[in-house]
């Protein structure tokens, strides 16, 4: 059985809402749009109480009761594209409402108040109310206690997930711990080697007494063999340790 964590699906649904919310935004108030919303002739949308705040700043001079305003005719412009509307004597009640943003606004509420499923808590993709909570140890996958029980594991050996984590969890621990180790002794013996080499080349550049000899043309006895230089490269045994 193959098992989904859900973490792109999630986070594409959240991504989603996001993209929705940003919509259901007033350009007036920037909160979401409250009920009744009215859809302005440039087909952009505003909370009627927006409207009414606007249209009232607009035309501070015409008489207001209880702070609507109660004149025929008005206008103002559309805080997006500053388009001009023209009202006429309902004022912004004679606006029509956006029906449809409006159910949009209740749906989104609603799924919005929705139980979400937490990214830490991974579901099962054969039984989706189930977590995934044990870890079938022949298959080597997570799974569900339904799984096990009913399931393609049931003749299976499992292991509560959070004991196998923290198992391969100290697994890699250790591993990581005998690699630090390694790279150290590595570096150990990088530096050995470079000591070394800059030994040789010191010895090969230096002129050896039986050269200096031999340029000064001091007699023809037998040659004499250069000295060689001995190293010691113990350091090679500690590779094999």
């Amino acid at each position: 059985m193959s098992t989904s964590l859900n973490y792109k699906s999630f986070s594409k649904e959240q991504q989603t809402m996001d993209n929705l919310e940003k919509q259901l935004i007033c350009p007036i108030c920037l909160e979401m749009f409250t009920k009744p919303v009215v859809i302005l002739p440039c087909q952009h949308n505003l909370c009627r109480k927006c409207a009414s705040d606007i249209f009232q700043a607009s035309n501070p001079y015409l008489p207001t009761r209880g702070g609507t305003t109660v004149a025929s005719g008005g206008r103002f412009r559309c805080p997006s594209c500053r388009h001009e509307v023209v009202l006429d004597r309902h004022g912004v009640y004679g606006l029509q409402r956006n029906l449809l943003v409006e159910n949009i606004i209740d749906i989104y509420k609603q799924e919005s108040t929705r139980p979400e499923k937490k990214s830490d808590q991974p579901m099962c993709e054969d039984h989706e109310e189930e977590r995934i909570n044990i870890y079938c140890l022949n298959c080597e996958v997570p799974t569900c206690s339904l799984c096990k029980v009913f399931g393609a594991h049931k003749d299976c050996q499992v292991a509560p997930l959070t004991h196998v984590f923290q198992r391969q969890k100290s697994e890699l621990s250790d591993g990581i711990a005998v690699l630090v180790g390694s790279n150290d002794r590595v570096q150990g013996i990088i530096s050995q080697l470079e000591d070394t080499c800059k030994t040789i080349e010191i010895g090969s550049e230096a002129p050896s007494p039986q050269g200096q000899a031999a340029a000064s043309g001091s007699g023809s006895g037998p040659e004499v063999e250069p000295a060689r230089h001995v190293f010691s490269f113990s350091w090679l045994n500690s590779l094999n340790e």
